[in-house]
């Protein structure tokens, strides 16, 4: 069997079928392109949480071009893929923003640095029972994530719907829930771990969410959403180590992450591309 009748460069290696791939490779003596050994191909190892960065990853790995391929790796979290990338465990992810990045690095003297915006994140408020942020009551209970990144988003949501005052002082996009200057309506205002926003949709008056947990419960921000925001400084991208940033690989997983592929899947799927 010949390399371009498998067609492995077009292929995704989960993590934990990784090393079994590569055996079965190596046992039927498959051809690199251009006749190079198999082994000479270079797998890129890139994790991804939930949609769409795993479509994205996944379409790169379509396009991805000759004497390279793509394994995604599954991860349930989002420190997770920091930690596997500052250890130089994988070579890359597609789960964040930069600033989020910049919190990992600061908490833990890792050196990541984002490569490539690949989409942009539409966050909102959702509700069960308001059909407006104006309809919170006295007293009312406001859930937001906890990392510094997205609780500071979501305050300034609240702020430039009128709900809450931040500090003028506090730059923007930098608040957190001690910034607030005047609360008219006592809201109580809880943050949460990312992965518990689904479960605090059916607990609090509003909770503030991403479109990849919301669409789990099937919400979008465009139809759902009683408040949204779009802003460039939240694009989920390419992150890698620093020392990596500039090798050939991250050179060719970066084209096909801005490839007219990727940009089809994530239109697909309501997701603006910011490439």
């Amino acid at each position: 069997m010949t390399r371009a009748s498998a067609r492995p460069r077009h292929r995704i290696r989960h993590a934990l079928a990784a090393l079994a791939a590569g055996v079965g490779l190596l046992a039927t003596g498959c051809a690199a392109p251009g006749g190079a050994d198999a082994a000479e191909i270079v797998t890129i190892r890139v994790a991804a949480t939930v949609t769409p960065m795993t479509d994205a990853v996944e379409a790169a790995a379509e396009v991805i071009e000759e004497g390279y391929e793509v394994e995604l790796v599954p991860v349930s979290d989002y420190v997770q893929p920091n930690v596997l990338v500052q250890n130089d465990e994988i070579d890359a992810n597609v789960v964040q923003f930069e600033s989020f990045m910049e919190e990992f690095n600061e908490r833990n003297g890792a050196d990541l640095v984002v490569v490539q915006p690949v989409y942009a994140t539409v966050v909102a408020f959702y509700s069960r029972t308001l059909e407006s942020l104006d309809d919170l009551p006295d007293g009312g209970s406001v859930v937001i994530a906890n990392d510094k990144a997205n609780a500071a988003r979501a305050l300034q949501l609240l702020a430039d719907n009128g709900i809450i005052t931040l500090d003028p002082a506090v730059e923007r996009f930098a608040a957190r829930v001690s910034d607030i200057v005047d609360n008219p309506r006592n809201l109580e205002i809880t943050e949460v771990d990312l992965l518990q926003l689904n479960t605090a949709y059916d607990e609090a008056d509003a909770v503030y969410n991403l479109p990849s947990f919301a669409r789990q419960i099937g919400l979008t921000p465009q139809d759902d959403g009683l408040v949204v925001e779009q802003d460039e400084r939240f694009e989920v991208a390419l992150v890698t180590r620093a020392g990596n940033a500039d090798s050939p690989a991250i050179a060719a997983l970066q084209r096909a992450l801005t490839s007219d592929r990727v940009r089809e899947v994530l239109e697909g799927l309501g997701v603006p591309p910011a490439f």
